[in-house]
């Protein structure tokens, strides 16, 4: 796993290491601290992709937006 502060990773990068995550819980045999730790990294990196894909998504309406209304010049 990585040590990038979730705030710091794009989506490719957050949504990479989350499914890293959830294949090691699936597929191995873990003490409870390591996968309480290994559950709390990957909410960290399931809510920033959530925050980065909300915000892809407020710009592409924002360009159709623009698109729809274009401005007299």
């Amino acid at each position: 796993m990585q040590n990038t502060p979730v705030e710091e990773m794009n989506y490719e990068q957050a949504y990479a290491e989350l499914e890293a995550i959830v294949n090691r819980l699936e597929a191995e045999t873990l003490s409870l601290e390591e996968s309480l730790s290994l559950y709390e990294r990957g909410q960290s990196l399931a809510a920033r992709c959530t925050t980065l894909l909300e915000t892809a998504e407020l710009r592409v309406q924002q360009l159709r937006l623009e698109n729809q209304n274009p401005e007299d010049d």
